[in-house]
């Protein structure tokens, strides 16, 4: 005989029972709801109830609803995989010990680190690296303070140098005050550490026009500002966020300016692919709960992001339906 399981038909062999079709097809009938022609059979009867030439079977269970961030796959920039979408700085903490923990708190799998001097006359300071692992986490130097391209430049080589990662986080500020990027200097301080083999994760501002510019001198990924560096303002402009997300093709990090966990989420739910702060989780009241709440809140953020949200409305839309409405 023939019969309809779950829409695809099928031979059975007469008289199969409920149960016995369970069994072919391997599904535990503790797990799953049956109908035939309609009408839901009772699991005790799954022995007894027999099947029928042309009948309609429905076999129902239950299956992970929504969307899931283990089953969209790694965060990758070029070559390089990364764990989590927030990447954190390393400064203005209280201890290194503070640091270690707020770290491990954010998720985080990439940390930003400044290049400086060693101290020579004391040799008894303690080491950044000697709290984090470069084998646990991914090293970005970056180019802090550089207020020329030469500036930038020689400090990523010796950054390379010390042997940490061929990463930089390329900085080359236009003013002290602001702290805004001199993307002219930084577009050319790009082109070269390019050139020479450096995956280039340039700072810049929230312009369409430069994040271009970057991709196409070989930048790994754009990161613009949301705000001035340690302002915690938010993302001031999310529409030229979004055109530069419309007009790259490379990763968009948020750079600068998060204050709070709804910072970091509005940033994710735009469609960035990750977001970059240091102030916003250092220098909290509790830094260890702030980097908490910002691990939750990218993921959060992008979570809704691939979910898709409703779109906005002027006037208000119900949600029950009228059908069935006492008159």
């Amino acid at each position: 005989m023939r019969v309809t399981v779950n829409g695809v038909g099928r031979e059975a062999p007469e008289g199969l029972s409920v149960a016995s079709l369970l069994a072919s097809l391997k599904v535990a009938s503790d797990r799953v709801a049956v109908e035939v022609n309609l009408s839901v059979i009772d699991r005790k009867l799954y022995h007894q109830v027999c099947l029928k030439e042309g009948d309609q079977i429905e076999v129902i269970g239950f299956v992970g609803g929504g969307i899931s961030l283990e089953n969209e796959g790694p965060f990758v920039v070029g070559n390089l995989t990364f764990k989590s979408r927030l990447i954190v700085g390393t400064g203005k903490y209280a201890t290194f010990d503070e640091t270690k923990k707020a770290i491990e708190a954010s998720g985080a799998d990439c940390v930003t680190v400044a290049v400086r001097r060693v101290n020579i006359l004391d040799n008894s300071k303690e080491n950044l690296l000697d709290y984090l692992d470069p084998k646990i986490y991914k090293i970005l130097p970056n180019t802090a303070g550089c207020y020329t391209a030469e500036e930038a430049i020689r400090t990523a080589r010796l950054a390379r140098a010390a042997g940490v990662s061929d990463l930089v986080k390329l900085e080359v500020i236009g003013d002290p005050k602001t702290l805004f990027p001199d993307n002219e200097a930084l577009l050319e301080a790009t082109r070269v550490l390019v050139k020479e083999g450096f995956v280039v994760f340039p700072y810049t501002n929230d312009d369409p026009i430069m994040a271009r510019k970057l991709e196409d001198a070989g930048a790994a990924v754009v990161m613009p500002l949301a705000a001035p560096i340690g302002s915690g303002l938010g993302i001031r402009n999310p529409y030229n966020i979004q055109i530069i997300l419309e007009t790259i093709s490379i990763p968009v990090i948020v750079d600068a300016g998060v204050g709070t966990a709804s910072d970091a989420a509005v940033a994710m739910e735009l469609g960035c692919d990750g977001v970059l702060m240091n102030t916003a989780i250092a220098g909290a009241k509790n830094p260890i709960q702030m980097a908490e709440a910002m691990n939750y809140a990218v993921r959060a953020g992008r979570l809704a992001y691939l979910a898709g949200r409703i779109p906005k409305k002027l006037y208000a839309q119900a949600s029950s339906p009228k059908a069935g409405m006492i008159e």
